[in-house]
């Protein structure tokens, strides 16, 4: 089958290259999907899952993608839950061959079922964004109706779930990014926007959560804008700095089927709307993925048509 590769870790996204690979085995408890739509995350060439297994051991070469869409084709032995044919999305291990490929490996219980009035398109660009923003929100910030949220990069992949999600919840938004995202952030539910680059942050005020997916400088000096009691969440770095009276939490995001159902009732029901950019066949994945070739919103590898 085809796949997109990576073999040279110094090489980064300019290393991808499509190439024939063997087509996955089902161990035990997986399911094997043909894979209809997958995504890309722009730092996962710097993970070391991507390079090695669990122990340790070079995977090379390896195929990256961590998000998809597709439908079930093989079940490996014991595995329940999921049926052939079955419409499915979420998420490939991390440290295991991914989603950008025509067909891949992935635990069942990483997987939901996929509603038949869902594009596979939109499933795929909704699973890490989705359980991360969920994640960030409500299990590791513990946000309850009535609290205020910050969120950074809020136009982003991430960023544009977790707005959505907080305003969902009965949160105050203040959404961050640059000047170009304004109306996106306020159209998707946002009831402030700060341009991080002619406003000052501080403006923002205090906020019960602050919901970072930026980094660096926003990360540190987003610490002090959390009011006490409050917690700063971020899938960025582990944070420096503590809040002077709340915590900090540093995070991974996991596959959780529940989850994933609940996402999908929700971009069903017309409550979420993932921000897709360019589409774009497998073949094209080298060129699609570089930085300079990457348009706004989230870019899509359209594996297999229907």
């Amino acid at each position: 089958m085809q796949a997109i590769t990576v073999r040279d870790r110094a090489a980064g996204v300019g290393g991808l290259s499509l190439t024939e690979v063997p087509y996955p085995h089902a161990a035990e408890n997986d399911v094997v999907v043909r894979v209809h739509a997958a995504g890309f995350t722009p730092g996962e060439l710097d993970w070391p899952g991507t390079w090695a297994d669990r122990a340790g051991r070079d995977r090379t070469p390896s195929v990256p993608g961590h998000e998809l869409s597709g439908v079930v084709a093989e079940l490996g032995y014991g595995t329940t839950g999921l049926t052939v044919g079955q419409r499915v999305f979420g998420l490939a291990d991390w440290t295991r061959d991914g989603a950008l490929a025509e067909y891949t490996a992935v635990e069942a219980r990483n997987l939901a079922p996929l509603p038949a009035d869902v594009d596979h398109v939109t499933a795929a660009a909704l699973a890490i964004s989705g359980l991360t923003s969920w994640q960030g929100l409500f299990e590791h910030g513990r946000l309850t109706t009535g609290q205020s949220v910050l969120v950074h990069g809020a136009a982003g992949g991430v960023g544009s779930i977790a707005v959505q999600l907080a305003h969902q919840a009965g949160a105050w938004v203040i959404a961050t990014g640059r000047a170009a995202d304004r109306e996106v952030a306020l159209g998707l539910g946002a009831d402030v926007f700060l341009d991080l680059q002619a406003d000052r942050l501080e403006d923002a005020g205090e906020a019960d959560l602050v919901f970072d997916v930026i980094g660096g400088e926003v990360l540190e000096r987003s610490t002090a804008l959390v009011r006490a009691g409050g917690t700063l969440v971020t899938i960025a770095m582990p944070p420096a700095i503590q809040p002077v009276d709340g915590r900090a939490v540093f995070f991974v995001v996991e596959p959780d089927r529940a989850q994933l159902a609940e996402l999908a009732r929700r971009l069903r029901d017309g409550r979420l709307r993932p921000i897709v950019g360019a589409v774009r066949p497998l073949a094209e994945a080298p060129s699609a993925l570089a930085p300079a070739g990457r348009p706004s919103g989230k870019t899509i590898i359209r594996v297999a048509e229907g």
